[in-house]
């Protein structure tokens, strides 16, 4: 069986997984590293530290389905909806712009990371966290994979799901294989950056708004909040509520290069200009989000990079298509496709 590192467990890197074993089941044993604690990747959910069942979405906040893609990637619409990890978003949000008719917005009960953990569980994938892959070089007909702390391993195939900058930044062999007209191509793709901030509160805790979220178009820092349990449909669940603000990209790009530290209290002191009288949270955590979404994909959105074939090596994600659901579903499709043309 062919030995195969996804590096990243973000939507894009488990949709691989998923796939690969979906389709290949008796050809790859499947391994991904993600240099964080946990799955999700930029969809991200975080818990209350007093109260494991108080979750906050941190990264993507709901799935937009266009008519097109819903028909298109029907299957995982329907699978997602089988096991309740996708409902149909019914809360009001306040300053939604609904630019084609027939669209529909999901959330995700479980909070959004539970989208990623689905299809790694059902991959069936060996997942480890605190793995940061700093180097990739050809040892023969494998690769041999370094991180930044802990053994060097040996793959046949790689496939690596992180923001296009980060695979800029790997050493050995991966800078030497994308030429010029590839780096060109790669350093052309850019991203949004912001901060998101999530704030816990104890049960039975009201805020008191008529909105479960809301785009806010007159303050310098705050873009969006959510109450996350109610934006989920979840006000009975019996634990308090939780609430999510993403900052602006200009307020992102001022303060990227600030610690959280600093930036927390500018959130929050905006946030209270927004919500005057907003009741103090149990905790906070607050995230920021260097490659928060693609602004600039690579040209012509072919799913997929291939850098060598032989052994396989291969880039994929948001980075390649568009910063959507249904973008990474693509890529991840376009993953399998050169996997399938390689294998066999």
């Amino acid at each position: 069986m062919s030995r195969v590192l996804i590096v990243g467990a973000g939507l894009t890197g488990s949709l691989c997984a998923y796939l690969l074993r979906r389709e290949m089941v008796n050809k790859v044993k499947i391994v991904v590293w993600d240099k964080a604690k946990g799955a999700g990747g930029r969809m991200s959910t975080s818990r209350s530290p007093g109260d494991a069942t108080c979750t906050v979405d941190l990264g993507a906040q709901y799935i937009t389905a266009t008519p097109y893609y819903a028909q298109k990637h029907q299957s995982f619409y329907e699978e997602l909806s089988k096991h309740c990890i996708l409902k149909p978003l019914t809360a009001p949000v306040e300053g939604m712009m609904i630019k084609d008719e027939g669209i529909c917005n999901y959330v995700t009960p479980l909070g959004v990371s539970s989208i990623v953990k689905h299809y790694l569980r059902e991959s069936g994938a060996e997942v480890f966290f605190g793995r940061h892959v700093t180097k990739i070089v050809q040892e023969g007909d494998r690769w041999e994979v370094s991180q930044a702390a802990g053994p060097v391993e040996q793959f046949d195939s790689v496939i690596l799901t992180v923001p296009v900058p980060q695979i800029l930044q790997m050493q050995g062999d991966v800078s030497s294989l994308i030429d010029g007209t590839g780096r060109q191509t790669l350093g052309a793709v850019s991203y949004s950056s912001r901060y998101a901030l999530g704030l816990f509160y104890k049960a039975d805790t009201q805020i008191d708004v008529p909105w479960a979220a809301k785009y806010i178009t007159n303050n310098p820092c705050v873009r969006f909040i959510s109450i996350d349990n109610k934006k989920r449909n979840l006000e009975s669940a019996g634990s308090g509520p939780s609430l999510a603000v993403h900052t602006s990209v200009p307020f992102g790009v001022q303060h990227l290069d600030k610690t959280i530290e600093e930036v927390e209290p500018l959130i929050l002191k905006e946030l209270q200009q927004v919500l005057p009288g907003l009741p103090k949270p149990l905790s906070t955590k607050c995230q920021k989000w260097r490659y928060s979404q693609v602004t600039q994909s690579v040209t012509g959105s072919p799913g997929q990079m291939t850098l060598s074939s032989r052994p396989l090596l291969v880039c994929g994600g948001d980075g390649f298509t568009h910063s959507t659901f249904d973008g990474c579903i693509d890529s991840a499709l376009k993953v399998l496709e050169v996997f399938r043309s390689s294998l066999c």
